[in-house]
């Protein structure tokens, strides 16, 4: 609820409403109150009681809350629909129609202090500047609305939380983006508030960096943990998020054929839900699977479908990371000329601030190309390359191929002792694939009684 104002802008609104309304100070005032209290209330020279602002709303026709804060009349009603247009309008894929419905939430909200509608807006402006690639200015929205919900219980800050580490995680900073999302979860366990919902958000973001860390072991305990808490989700799109998210810990245990049926029960519930952002991030990850499974021409198809669905929604940096899948097809089909035009312009608009692993699977294909045309020269540089933004990033679920390859080619050029120290340094990546330098993993929930056994076969 906004705070009520001083006596100056109290007096002011009575005695324009009374203008308004054609009424003199003693028509305004009776039965209850006199013509000379009236004038002083609206000379600002008194502060109305409860009991005086009550009786002079009844009579100006407009509610308490309106004559002591100013406030229009369902105007929290008001904004809640254009909450839910510019939801929907980002869930189409329409960012920038979102974003204006968002700005124009916000603008209102905190012109009449209303905190859950500024918080939701800044939530949303977080999201649209991640779909488009503007990390800074995504942090900065949910770090905002993360203060804002302060005083809230834990779970209410969820979704701030899951954006911050999103844009951390998309910036390479992977093991910031794991610390935010364990403290979360751990807050959210150890206080006893244990929302399905919550929780289900977060374990499902955090497989993903998991999974770049190579912290494989912990990424299949949290999409274990969250497939036991999908029963109690009241949310349908994070259910879906769920399958998407678990599709990645199958696809690195080779369990391709249920990624993919994983990945298509998320299809369907996007396209119902007409989630067309999340819906495109499913076939680039069907396309990701059927390349792994040495299906080229079906990832081909799914990965211009995702790219296609991407660029229509501006989201370039998600687009450019596409991009890097679709090259690696192109190149495993032949076509090198092609992959190699594509990665040089992707990388344009991505690096080590933005979209570091995915610059770094670039340059990784890169060299693999520059290999296969014996320029031994540009292959070293690129993977050198490759190997920086992926220690930057703490990304050692790569580092450790990156060291073979690089390590292949010392040797190859006769640098033996160079190549050796290289593969100890893969090897040394290798060594503990289940954990992160974040210590304890976060505590665990209660599993519902009615919750699924602990296989992942059954979904």
């Amino acid at each position: 609820m906004a705070e009520e104002q001083g006596p100056a802008e109290i007096g002011r609104r009575v005695q324009q409403l009374r203008h308004e309304r054609g009424m003199t100070q003693r028509t305004l005032a009776e039965p209850a109150y006199t013509a000379a209290y009236v004038s002083t209330v609206e000379a600002g020279r008194v502060r109305p009681s409860e009991a005086a602002l009550r009786h002079l709303a009844e009579r100006l026709g407009v509610t308490y809350d309106e004559l002591a804060t100013g406030r229009p009349a369902h105007l929290a009603t008001e904004l809640s629909f254009a909450l839910t247009e510019a939801q929907s309008a980002l869930a189409a894929g329409d960012t920038t129609t979102a974003a204006t419905g968002f700005a124009t939430v916000l603008e209102h909200a905190e012109r009449h202090g209303l905190a859950p509608a500024r918080a939701a807006a800044r939530l949303g402006l977080g999201e649209c500047a991640l779909e488009t690639g503007r990390l800074d200015e995504a942090r900065e929205q949910f770090e905002t609305a993360e203060r804002l919900l302060a005083a809230e219980a834990p779970p209410r800050r969820a979704a701030a939380v899951r954006g911050r580490a999103v844009a951390h995680l998309l910036a390479g900073e992977l093991r910031y983006a794991c610390y935010l999302l364990e403290t979360a979860i751990d807050q959210l366990n150890a206080g006893g508030l244990h929302d399905p919902d919550a929780l289900l958000l977060l374990y499902s973001a955090v497989i993903g960096p998991y999974m770049d860390m190579g912290a494989h072991a912990r990424a299949a305990q949290a999409a274990e943990l969250a497939l036991a808490l999908a029963p109690g989700a009241t949310d349908p799109a994070l259910v879906a998020g769920l399958h998407r998210s678990v599709a990645r810990t199958l696809i690195a245990e080779g369990r391709t054929a249920e990624a993919d049926a994983s990945l298509a029960k998320a299809q369907d519930l996007y396209q119902r839900l007409r989630l067309n952002s999340d819906l495109a991030k499913c076939h680039w990850m069907r396309g990701y699977v059927h390349a792994q499974a040495g299906d080229l021409d079906r990832a081909e198809h799914e990965l211009r479908t995702a790219r296609t669905m991407l660029a229509s929604q501006r989201a370039e940096l998600f687009t450019h990371q596409v991009d890097v899948e679709l090259a690696d097809v192109l190149r495993r089909r032949g076509r090198d000329r092609e992959a190699d035009e594509l990665l040089h312009r992707l990388l344009a608009g991505i690096g080590p601030e933005r979209g570091a692993v995915h610059a770094a699977g670039a340059h990784r294909l890169l060299g693999l190309i520059a290999e296969e045309r014996e320029d031994l020269e540009a292959a070293e540089e690129h993977y050198v390359t490759a190997l920086s933004l992926l220690e930057r990033a703490g990304a050692a679920g790569d580092l450790a191929d990156l060291c073979r390859l690089l390590g292949d080619l010392l040797r190859r050029t006769g640098r033996t002792e160079l190549a050796l120290d290289v593969y100890r340094t893969g090897l040394g990546h290798r060594a503990a694939p289940g954990t992160t330098t974040l210590g304890p993993g976060p505590a665990h929930p209660p599993i519902p009684a009615d919750g699924p056994p602990t296989g992942r076969g059954r979904r």
